[in-house]
C-alpha cells in the first residue's frame, strides 16, 4: 500500500485519439485513418435541427432545464440527487478534486489515467489500494470493463465515473447518487458518439453539484450541445437500438481478433481489450494500413480496440 510518487501534474499523458502522432510517423491524411484508439460509438446520433440562433445566441435557461430533465429521466436519477451538465466528463474530473481538501485518494489501476492526474494536480496522494478519505471507481473500468460493487463507493469522496455505462445501464449505481460525499459522472460523448460536442454530466450530493456548479458558471454548455443533448436523452428507441447494435459488434470483433491469435481479456460494448504477443508490433501492423489502435505503457501486450463503423470492417479484417 505504498503512496505513489507525484510525478508533474503538467507532463504528458496517454491517451488514445492521438492520430496527429499517428500520422506524423505512418503518413495519409485525418480522413484516411480509421481510429479504433478510443471507446467512441462509431455510428453517432443523428444531428440535425441546429437553427442559426442557436450558435448566435447565449445558452438559454429554459433549454438548459430541458436537458437536466430529459437526464434525469433518462438514467432514473432520484429526486435527492442533483444534476449538473458541463462542457465534457473531463472538465469534471479536473474540478472534483477541489471539492475537498487535499489527503490520500484510492485509484485503483489500471484505469483512466485522467483521475489520478486531477487528483495529483491539486497536491492529493494517490494509492493503489487501502482505506483513504476519497476514493475513484471507474465503472465499468477503462480499459479492462471491471464493474464495481456498491459496497466498493464507501469512502466519504467518492467519484463513480460511468462514462462507459450506457452499454449496460442494468450496473449503474446512480441509485446511490444522493448519498453524501457521492458524485457519478455521466459522459454523452461515448455512447451517442459526439465527443466533439463536449457534454457531460455530475450527478449526486446537492452539496457538492452546487459547488461544481457555482465554479462552472452560467453558460459552461454551448447552445447547441443543451439542444442535441437533450433530444438524445429522450430517444429512447434509439438507444436500445444502439445497445443492440454494439453488443453484435462487439462479439464480431471479438471472432476476428481472437482468430488471428489475440485473446478477449475484458472491455465494454464500446472497446474490447485483448492480450496478444507484442503489443507493439500489432499496433505497427495496424497503422501501415492506417488503422490507428491503443497500447500501453505499463503492458508490452495489451491492445485495445474500439468498434469499427460498418465500413471500415474489411478494411480491418484486410489489415490482420
Amino acid at each position: 500500500m505504498s503512496i505513489e510518487t507525484a510525478p508533474n501534474p503538467s507532463a504528458k499523458r496517454d491517451h488514445g485519439g492521438n492520430l496527429s502522432a499517428a500520422m506524423k510517423t505512418y503518413g495519409g491524411q485525418r480522413d484516411t485513418w480509421i481510429d479504433l484508439s478510443t471507446g467512441i460509438n462509431p455510428v453517432p446520433y443523428p444531428v440535425q435541427g441546429i437553427s442559426h440562433s442557436d450558435w448566435s445566441a447565449l445558452p438559454d435557461r429554459t433549454e438548459q432545464e430541458a436537458l437536466l430533465q430529459a437526464a434525469r429521466i433518462f438514467w432514473n436519477v432520484p429526486d435527492e440527487a442533483a444534476i449538473l451538465a458541463a462542457p465534457g466528463a473531463s472538465a469534471l474530473i479536473a474540478a472534483i478534486p477541489a471539492l475537498a481538501e487535499p489527503a490520500q485518494v484510492e485509484i485503483t489501476p489500471p484505469t483512466y489515467n485522467e483521475h489520478a492526474a486531477a487528483f495529483r494536480a491539486r497536491g492529493w496522494h494517490v494509492k493503489e489500494t487501502g482505506l483513504c478519505p476519497a476514493r475513484v471507481l471507474v465503472h465499468p473500468n477503462n480499459p479492462d470493463g471491471r464493474l464495481w460493487a456498491p459496497q466498493d463507493a464507501s469512502a466519504p469522496l467518492t467519484v463513480i465515473d460511468e462514462s462507459f455505462c450506457d452499454v449496460c445501464p442494468e450496473h449503474s449505481l446512480i441509485a446511490q447518487s444522493a448519498i453524501k460525499g457521492r458524485v457519478i459522472l455521466k459522459s454523452f460523448g461515448k455512447f451517442w458518439g459526439l465527443a466533439g460536442l463536449r457534454l457531460g454530466f455530475a450527478i449526486g450530493d446537492s452539496d457538492l453539484i452546487m459547488r461544481l456548479a457555482e465554479w462552472q458558471g452560467p453558460w459552461a454548455v454551448s447552445g447547441p450541445a443543451l439542444r442535441i443533448g437533450e433530444r438524445a436523452l429522450r430517444d429512447l428507441a434509439w438507444a436500445e437500438t444502439t445497445r443492440v447494435r454494439l453488443a453484435q459488434d462487439a462479439q464480431r470483433l471479438d471472432q476476428l481478433i481472437c482468430s488471428k491469435g489475440g485473446a478477449l481479456v475484458g472491455g465494454t460494448d464500446l472497446f474490447r481489450l485483448y492480450e496478444v504477443d507484442d503489443s507493439t508490433s500489432w499496433q505497427d501492423r495496424l497503422a501501415q494500413a492506417h488503422i490507428w489502435s491503443r497500447v500501453f505503457p505499463y503492458s508490452k501486450t495489451y491492445l485495445r480496440l474500439g468498434l469499427p463503423a460498418q465500413n471500415d470492417w474489411s478494411r480491418l479484417e484486410a489489415a490482420l
